[in-house]
């Protein structure tokens, strides 16, 4: 195609390490052989289909390389690959032309490396909509922590920059890129998007304000452990040069936005999950429970979601979570219920000194080990029914636990039914000596209002 003759490109590229189209192909490919490729022997002269020039994360295509992970190579080839391909579109295009791009992952690496190649191929960001794309029941998302929404990408060829423009400073632009996100959040969850798929939509307007600024550079360097991919930058240093080393501290990435979009997120749903009225901090253990099954609607998701969420709230995923709040299982993270704490003696001081989910989870354990009397004497015994906390953190984990059969009727899938008996003894203790404190969960409401009105 000549160069600026095209109007628009409208694109689904490949979901980084979602799917290995090549490797999937090659049964029906040598089967096309010896059918279609009777007729068109150019199209099937080699064994199997082209993988090296495929554009995905395929940490398997990079075993036995020298320097970086596999993994961490697989991320910089799908990068690249993907720097060229757009490079190439915005070669076509006019310069009043469009892209639209359709993309979603979990993974704020698959969304950083999108982002770098749209940058670097000279696209800016200008819009983005969240569109429901799968089917509740599907079955490559049946029983997990899945995105149900695909985001849809707005992208115009960048302006010439002026010289007078400069350099964007991350201190001046962070703001902006917050209020971009509270701007549309509440748009996003009114149109009945929820759990990660609210954080992967507002990754748009985020990611949105950051290429309409760009280039950005930070003023003051970002502190060592504050910065993400240490352990991928660790592996790349040997590879870099004396400068590109002396500049990584004062480096934004598409991640840093994506990282704030976060946090805007997780400040406005804890709004969302507690009362106004008797709002009080959390601590960053009960808070990061709370977010996690408020964003993943499900006991086991990818630990580097975990890792990122556990940065939003100031913990360290590693030591104060795995292994007091969940397990981690190959690439996946699984949290327990209360039985499960106990059991492993995980549990920590009832009164809620350490942590306020650690309270929760001895009144569902006892509620459920002994009974409802027993969880109560446990609330008299540490004085949490006068706890304006408790009282907080028990009302966001009646919004965001699975709801029992008990109360819908409906059996929660399997891998969700222990957490789901946490949820049927903390509703029944709140009902038995809490009712006055703390209000009957919305999302009960809700669900019992939807089913009054089937019936």
């Amino acid at each position: 195609l000549d160069a600026g003759s095209v109007d628009a490109v409208v694109m689904d590229p490949p979901y980084y390490d979602n799917v290995m189209y090549a490797e999937l192909s090659d049964f029906f490919y040598v089967w096309l052989k010896r059918t279609a490729g009777l007729l068109y022997p150019e199209l099937s002269m080699a064994p199997l289909t082209d993988k090296d020039n495929e554009a995905v994360a395929n940490p398997a295509r990079h075993e036995g390389e020298k320097g970086a992970s596999a993994k961490v190579r697989a991320g910089l080839n799908y990068q690249r690959k993907m720097a060229e391909i757009f490079a190439e579109c915005r070669r076509v295009l006019k310069d009043d032309g469009v892209m639209n791009l359709m993309f979603t992952h979990k993974a704020t690496g698959a969304w950083d490396a999108l982002t770098k190649g749209l940058i670097a191929a000279g696209f800016t960001i200008t819009a983005s909509w969240p569109i429901n794309s799968e089917a509740e029941g599907s079955l490559h998302i049946k029983e997990k922590s899945a995105a149900n929404s695909t985001i849809f990408l707005v992208c115009r060829p960048r302006p010439a920059q002026k010289p007078a423009d400069g350099i964007q400073y991350w201190e001046d632009l962070e703001p902006r890129v917050k209020a971009a996100v509270r701007q549309r959040i509440e748009q996003f969850q009114a149109s009945g998007i929820r759990g990660v798929d609210l954080y992967l939509s507002c990754f748009g307007p985020a990611l949105e304000e950051f290429s309409l600024h760009w280039p950005i550079k930070r003023g003051q360097p970002k502190p060592i452990e504050q910065q993400a991919n240490k352990g991928k930058r660790s592996q790349l240093e040997p590879e870099m040069t004396e400068q590109e080393k002396a500049d990584l501290p004062y480096q934004v990435t598409p991640e840093d936005a994506l990282d704030a979009a976060r946090r805007e997120v997780k400040a406005w749903r804890i709004e969302k999950l507690t009362s106004g009225s008797r709002r009080a901090q959390l601590d960053p253990l009960t808070e990061w429970f709370v977010l996690a099954w408020d964003a993943f609607e499900a006991p086991q998701f990818p630990f580097d979601e975990a890792l990122r969420l556990a940065r939003v709230v100031g913990l360290d995923l590693d030591k104060d979570v795995v292994g007091v709040l969940a397990e981690k299982k190959g690439s996946d993270l699984i949290l327990w219920d209360s039985s499960t704490r106990a059991t492993k003696g995980k549990l920590g001081a009832p009164d809620g000194t350490k942590s306020w989910i650690d309270a929760i989870h001895h009144c569902a354990h006892r509620a459920r080990g002994i009974d409802l009397n027993a969880a109560k004497q446990l609330l008299d015994d540490n004085g949490l029914a006068n706890s304006p906390i408790f009282l907080t953190a028990l009302e966001a984990v009646l919004e965001v636990l699975p709801l029992s059969a008990r109360y819908t009727g409906f059996d929660p899938v399997k891998a969700a039914q222990p957490a789901a008996s946490d949820f049927e003894a903390l509703e029944n203790l709140r009902r038995l000596a809490l009712a006055e404190q703390v209000p009957a969960p919305k999302q009960l409401e809700l669900v019992l209002a939807e089913l009054a009105e089937a019936s």
